[in-house]
C-alpha cells in the first residue's frame, strides 16, 4: 500500500483537510490540482502540496537564501525523533530541495530513543504526555536514513552542547524542527541557539510543533521555552513574521502558526553594507 493510500486511512487526515484545504476557495483548490499535476517543486511548495509543508517551505526557503550567499551547505536538525517518520520527511525533502537549489543538507536527528522522560514539573504537561510515549524503533530507522541524514540517542543535555561544537560557518544551522514536547528539555535544546552569530543563516527558521492543544500556553511546553530563552539571545530576536499567512497562497494552513524566525542580528551579513547591491531609484509615476 502506498504512503497516501495509508495516510488517507486515518481520520486525522479527513479532518485537516477539512479544516485546510476543503474551506479554501474553490478556484484555489482547482488550481492547486493543476499544480499537482504539472508543476514543478516550487509551484507545489506554493500550494503546500509536498507532504509536510512546514518542512518544504522552510527548507527551501532556506537553502535559497544560502545560494544567494555563496553556502554550499546547511544543517537542519530535529528535536524529538521518536518513530522517525520527520526525520525521514526532512530527508526526502532536502533531497528535492538540493535537485532545485544546489543546496546540499547535513540533517540530525535528537531522541532518548526510549519514549518520554518523567516530567519535571507542570510547565512540562504532565496531563498531555506520559513517560515512554513516543518510543523508537531505532534499528529499523537506522536503516532506512541516507548518509546526510544522523540519529544522535541520548539526553538533550549530554548531546545538544557537544552537537553545538561541531557547527561551522561553512554548514551554519538553518532549520530546527522542535518537537520535545516539554518545556524542561526544549529549553535544553534551544541552547543550540546561543552559539557564535556566523554559525547560523542570518535568518534562520524554528518549527515549534506543539501549540494546538487547548492546554497549551505561553507558561508551559514549547512555547515558553522559547519565551524564557528569547532575552538571553539579545541583541538576536525570535518572533513570528507578521505577514507569512498573507505571502501564502493557501491561507488556512496552520502550519503557518508554527512557524517562528529566529534574526541573528549580530551575523556579518547584517552588520555590514552589501558592496554588491546597486542604489535603488523607487521612480515616481506622477512625474511621467
Amino acid at each position: 500500500m502506498s504512503y497516501w493510500m495509508r495516510k488517507l486511512m486515518e481520520p486525522h487526515v479527513w479532518r485537516r483537510l477539512a479544516y485546510e484545504r476543503f474551506s479554501e476557495p474553490l478556484h484555489m483548490n482547482i488550481a492547486a490540482l493543476g499544480a499537482g499535476m504539472f508543476g514543478d517543486f516550487r509551484t507545489k511548495v506554493s500550494f503546500d502540496l509536498v507532504v509536510r509543508p512546514q518542512n518544504a517551505f522552510a527548507m527551501l526557503k532556506m537553502a535559497d537564501y544560502a545560494h544567494r550567499l555563496g553556502i554550499k551547505e546547511l544543517t537542519v536538525v530535529e528535536f524529538g525523533v521518536a518513530a522517525g517518520a520527520g526525520l525521514m520527511n526532512l530527508a526526502e525533502v532536502g533531497e528535492r530541495v538540493t535537485r532545485e537549489t544546489g543546496v546540499s543538507f547535513r540533517i540530525v536527528g535528537f531522541d532518548t530513543g526510549r519514549g518520554m522522560p518523567p516530567p519535571k514539573d507542570c510547565r512540562d504537561h504532565p496531563e498531555l504526555y506520559q513517560v515512554g510515549d513516543y518510543k523508537m524503533d531505532e534499528k529499523a530507522l537506522r536503516s532506512r536514513l541516507p548518509p546526510n541524514v544522523e540519529l544522535i540517542i541520548g539526553e538533550v543535555e549530554e548531546t545538544v552542547p557537544k552537537f553545538t561544537k561541531s557547527l561551522s560557518a561553512e554548514a551554519p544551522l538553518a532549520y530546527i524542527c522542535l518537537d520535545l514536547d516539554y518545556y524542561s528539555s526544549s529549553l535544553t535544546a534551544l541552547q543550540v541557539l546561543t552559539a557564535d552569530a556566523d554559525l547560523y543563516l542570518p535568518l534562520t527558521i524554528i518549527y515549534l510543533d506543539d501549540l494546538e492543544d487547548d492546554m497549551h500556553n505561553t507558561h508551559c511546553g514549547e512555547l515558553a521555552a522559547l519565551k524564557d530563552l528569547a532575552p538571553g539571545l539579545a541583541p538576536r530576536v525570535i518572533e513570528r513574521h507578521p505577514f507569512l499567512r498573507s505571502y501564502r497562497l493557501m491561507k488556512n494552513a496552520r502550519w503557518v502558526d508554527h512557524i517562528f524566525y529566529y534574526h541573528v542580528v549580530d551575523h556579518p551579513f547584517r552588520t555590514r553594507l552589501d558592496p554588491r547591491r546597486v542604489s535603488v531609484d523607487l521612480g515616481n509615476a506622477y512625474l511621467r
